[in-house]
């Protein structure tokens, strides 16, 4: 009779279990979430962020706000979310940017990009777009690499900053093309912008989904993208590997993290809803008109892309010796 009674009470223990899991499951999330942007507001962190945003607080029930976190590049607003609470409440916008090349930057960067994150899912990818300002002389790449052979430094380039995706893949390209120019870092893109329109910098490589604004508005010339091939909004726009300059490429994936630690159950309601708003035909052709490339990628793949990334452009950065200011 004991046994029985003993029995009957682990049943009833792990039916209560059971059902609370369940009640806990079903309640989330029961309050807003927040994606975290570690950049300014108007970038192309905030693009995508936005672009997410309000389609996944629709499929999840609840609002999803975007909150622009900047400062130290984007290692602050990144270390906030791995220092974050595990319950699915906050995100992170990720892309090669902090995740991948801050690993490379940063002899004491505050967070791991593989331990301290759990992807959700890759939403798209960019190529980065070299612009030249209207009257620079040179009108293709391979004038400016053939200028800048004969004049050491005499070419400047803007970046957002010292060590983000524009800083680097316009390092390495000069480092291929074996030419050296000066590094003119801004805060942000949008300040960039402002002198490479004012022709007081002599090119800019950005995300090619901001820069087509301004390539379309006729202020800047566009003279190579870093992808593997073609965009096909900009046709006419060679890639790096085509003008002969270098055998470089480099395409900047953007999607949603989550701190390591988070609920398995979560984790698989996150992914689920990213998933359906990452397919969606409105958000693929939002990607698309921008000029990037709609990603739908397994769990496990994405995994496998993150860290290849995060080893491979780490390993370029510390090669470049590339450092924060």
């Amino acid at each position: 009779m004991d046994h029985c009674l003993t029995r009957r009470a682990a049943l009833g223990a792990a039916l209560a279990f059971t059902a609370c899991a369940a009640i806990a499951q079903g309640a989330y999330p029961d309050h807003p979430l927040r994606i975290v942007v570690p950049q300014p507001a108007g970038g192309g962190f905030d693009f995508v962020a936005r672009t997410l945003a309000d389609r996944l607080g629709k499929q999840l029930g609840q609002p999803v706000v975007v909150e622009n976190r900047p400062g130290s590049g984007t290692v602050v607003g990144t270390d906030l979310v791995a220092k974050a609470p595990a319950d699915g409440y906050t995100l992170l916008l990720g892309s090669v940017s902090n995740l991948a090349l801050n690993m490379g930057m940063y002899r004491n960067l505050p967070y791991d990009s593989l331990r301290d994150f759990e992807p959700l899912g890759l939403a798209v990818a960019y190529s980065y777009t070299l612009m030249a300002r209207k009257e620079l002389p040179q009108a293709t790449l391979k004038e400016v690499i053939g200028h800048a052979k004969a004049n050491p430094k005499k070419l400047n380039y803007a970046s957002a900053g010292n060590g983000s995706g524009q800083h680097v893949i316009a390092a390495a390209l000069w480092h291929a093309a074996g030419v050296e120019l000066t590094h003119v870092p801004y805060r942000g893109a949008q300040a960039a912008y402002q002198d490479l329109i004012g022709g007081r910098v002599d090119l800019f490589f950005d995300l090619s989904s901001t820069a087509r604004t301004q390539i379309d508005a006729g202020t800047v010339r566009a003279l190579a993208v870093s992808g593997a091939a073609r965009i096909p909004t900009q046709p006419d726009i060679p890639t790096i590997a085509q003008t002969g300059a270098a055998p470089l490429e480099l395409e900047s994936w953007f999607g949603l993290f989550a701190p390591a630690k988070t609920p398995p159950a979560i984790l698989e309601r996150l992914r689920t809803e990213l998933a359906r708003v990452i397919a969606m035909p409105e958000v693929t052709e939002t990607f698309r008109k921008a000029g990037g490339k709609p990603l739908a990628l397994s769990v496990a793949d994405t995994r496998a892309l993150v860290q290849k990334d995060v080893e491979r452009w780490s390993r370029i950065v510390r090669e470049l010796d590339i450092r924060p200011e």
